[in-house]
């Protein structure tokens, strides 16, 4: 078994080893991944934060060793960086953008410099809306998970992940986790909710503010209204997404 770790501000993983395969994820400096096959080109990898499984660039990792990924897996505490965009500055002086949520916990892997902010702890519920505004406009982007671009279930899984929580990648994932609620005056703002389509998959995710509203990914990430029936767009005077469950996941 062989390992890595990203020393990119972002990497895209792939559905197939070519640059034209859908973009599935994307990993953020930092983060470490378990090696599953390797090709002259490409390599099929398994994040350990989700085990989301898919193909990156081998020019675009760097391989480590099994000792120092131990190491990084029995951190007891993550610190992930919390401005939208933040340097790491290499040993050779020079200065790599980051995004939110990269992994900047000190390791000899990656022995480089990071004095942004940063949070190591597992922070209260009541946060979760807070660090989802941030995020507030960002433009939606299939499998993304950066302030550039990100979907619905990289949306509320960055957004839990940066404040110490866990949530798979995909929205049929995370709808698995937490406590089922009857109704919308039970929730509480940071509680997820979910939408199915027409043949009742799950293919949406949001998270719930207060009043009746939700902050989702869709086109951006955008506030709307939220009912029984599921999400009110004001802007077209439609719904746009159908409600089939709200989770209290902590």
């Amino acid at each position: 078994m062989q390992y890595g770790i990203c020393h990119l501000s972002v990497v895209p993983v792939r559905s197939i080893a070519d640059d034209t395969g859908e973009m599935v994820s994307q990993l953020l400096y930092g983060e470490y991944f378990k090696v599953l096959e390797q090709r002259k080109f490409w390599s099929r990898i398994r994040m350990v934060f989700d085990s989301c499984e898919g193909w990156i660039q081998n020019n675009q990792i760097t391989t480590i060793e099994k000792q120092d990924y131990d190491q990084i897996k029995n951190s007891k505490n993550p610190k992930y960086s919390s401005d939208l965009v933040s340097f790491i500055e290499t040993p050779d002086s020079i200065l790599l953008p980051i995004v939110m949520g990269s992994s900047v916990s000190n390791t000899k892997v990656l022995p480089n410099n990071f004095e942004g902010s940063s949070i190591a702890v597992k922070k209260e519920k009541t946060d979760l809306v807070q660090t989802a505004l941030l995020y507030l406009n960002t433009p939606y982007l299939w499998g993304g998970r950066t302030p550039f671009g990100l979907d619905s279930p990289g949306f509320t899984q960055m957004v839990y992940m940066i404040n110490g929580h866990k949530l798979p990648r995909k929205a049929h994932e995370q709808v698995s986790q937490g406590e089922a609620l009857s109704f919308i005056e039970e929730s509480e703002p940071g509680d997820l909710v979910f939408f199915d389509n027409d043949e009742g998959t799950i293919d949406h995710v949001g998270i719930i503010m207060k009043n009746n509203y939700i902050i989702h990914a869709h086109g951006k990430i955008r506030i709307d209204c939220i009912d029984h029936t599921g999400i009110f767009n004001t802007e077209i005077k439609s719904y746009t997404h159908s409600l089939r469950v709200i989770k209290k996941i902590i």
